[in-house]
């Protein structure tokens, strides 16, 4: 029964998308058809949720429901945009608390410090390794669609649209990785200062005698199976938050900037793609890790990246499932909150490919040798700046900057950000998970036979 429904959504929503290039190249068709059967696709998908029972396909569901609101309701999906919000605001909670008592336990909790810091080097080539490649397909990608070439630059920036351009220092950038206090961290987001002050204070946890050291041990613990719970409770609204999400994005943004922008939307695309199956999966496969099991797990965590475009919100997600598919949590709590900060490889592709598409629409040549200082520029510029509101869009214009490139071409890739920002947030989920589980595959530690959850987790689910 449910396969059938699933064969009859597919179907269906085929259909739907001839419909749509049938309306442009026949504009007297009448929308009216095209409107009935998504309708009719929708409730065929609802039905294969319901018999379905997964969060997952709840949440794929509410983001085709959330377009359709977007494209026949803007008015209603901008009044929607408060449920997403929430859903955010309800996440962001969890990381801190989550990051101090998973790092903590996982620091203080481990038998040999020396191994710690074995696994740190590890982790930081693993990640420098790859999001080097990803900056290289970014970058091969852009030159040969060339998908900046013709478009023509707005007259100027309106108010709205405008961006902090400051490009901070090597000394503001070496301050940003520390705490002063951390409080004040913890109410900003600031992600990797949150870390940074997680791994200092579970290494000394893990220096004092063992009868001040267990009490600690133990709130840590404790702490984070009151977190995973926490987690459980929230994810139960991930598919009204999502579905909000995505109505916004399409009844703010419309179709149409669609259009003008798809070869960058498609370059963008393919290159992920390019990057997930020529890169990730070869590592998995090399590194023996189980790749089915492995894409079942990262399914919902990378979907809620997806839809979100916020892959704080997958976090916690993501390292409950590492830990279910045989990852110890001492090397989930070490290797993934590491990652958030240094291990960004959508994004990092992301930002080779707008830098020169900036300089596509400039209509500025840069020769190889000056591609490959950009691409090292970026690769730098790029760690560091886990919970910045919009990094990834500062850093490209600061970037752009200090080579002499104009930055109003930026403000030509805000129009379709939200849909450029979701495929790269879901890729940074996956390729965090993929290293987590590759660096306790050097380590030793991973056991796929072996699941790490507690019984209260697994209960949980």
């Amino acid at each position: 029964m449910r396969s059938r429904l699933l064969y009859l959504t597919v179907v269906l929503f085929a259909v739907v998308a001839i419909l749509f290039l049938a309306s442009y190249l026949a504009p007297s068709m009448s929308p009216k058809v095209i409107t009935v059967f998504r309708a009719i696709a929708l409730a065929s998908f609802f039905g294969y949720a319901i018999a379905r029972r997964s969060l997952t396909t709840w949440i794929v569901f509410s983001m085709f429901l959330g377009a359709e609101i977007g494209y026949d309701f803007p008015a209603l999906a901008s009044n929607l945009r408060v449920l997403s919000q929430i859903f955010l605001q309800l996440i962001r909670t969890i990381i801190a608390p989550l990051l101090l008592g998973t790092l903590v336990s996982g620091i203080a909790g481990h038998a040999n410090l020396k191994a710690v810091g074995r696994m740190g080097i590890k982790a930081i080539l693993y990640f420098e390794i790859v999001t080097t490649l990803a900056l290289v397909i970014g970058l091969t990608a852009i030159n040969l669609s060339k998908a900046g070439v013709g478009i023509q630059m707005p007259p100027q920036a309106t108010a709205s649209q405008v961006l902090p351009t400051t490009r901070p220092t090597a000394t503001d950038m070496l301050l940003h990785v520390f705490p002063e206090n951390i409080a004040k961290s913890v109410a900003e987001g600031q992600v990797l200062q949150v870390v940074i002050f997680s791994m200092i204070f579970g290494i000394a946890l893990a220096q004092v005698r063992e009868e001040k050291r267990r009490p600690m041990l133990a709130f840590a613990e404790s702490l984070t199976e009151v977190m995973f719970k926490f987690t459980n409770i929230v994810m139960l609204f991930a598919p009204i938050g999502v579905g909000a999400a995505v109505a916004y994005t399409i009844g703010h943004m419309g179709l149409a900037v669609l259009l003008n922008l798809a070869k960058l939307l498609a370059t963008l695309y393919v290159a992920l793609t390019v990057f997930l199956l020529g890169v990730l999966l070869p590592i998995a496969w090399f590194a023996g890790v189980p790749i089915r099991k492995f894409l079942r797990a990262v399914a919902e965590p990378a979907s809620i990246a997806f839809g979100t475009s916020n892959s704080e919100a997958a976090l916690p997600l993501a390292m409950e499932a590492m830990e279910r598919i045989g990852v110890p949590r001492q090397v989930v709590a070490f290797v993934m909150p590491l990652g958030y900060s240094f291990n960004l490889d959508g994004s990092s592709l992301y930002l080779s490919l707008g830098a020169i598409f900036v300089a596509q629409v400039a209509g500025v040549h840069l020769s190889l040798s000056q591609q490959i200082i950009l691409l090292l520029t970026l690769m730098l510029a790029s760690k560091g700046v886990a919970g910045v509101s919009r990094a990834s869009v500062i850093i490209l214009m600061g970037t752009v900057g200090s080579f002499g490139l104009p930055v109003e071409p930026v403000f030509i890739l805000l129009g379709i950000d939200q849909l450029m920002d979701m495929a790269r947030t879901s890729v940074n989920v996956i390729g965090n998970c993929l290293a987590t589980v590759v660096v306790a595959r050097w380590e030793g530690q991973f056991d796929p036979a072996q699941d790490h959850l507690t019984s209260e987790q697994a209960s949980a689910r």
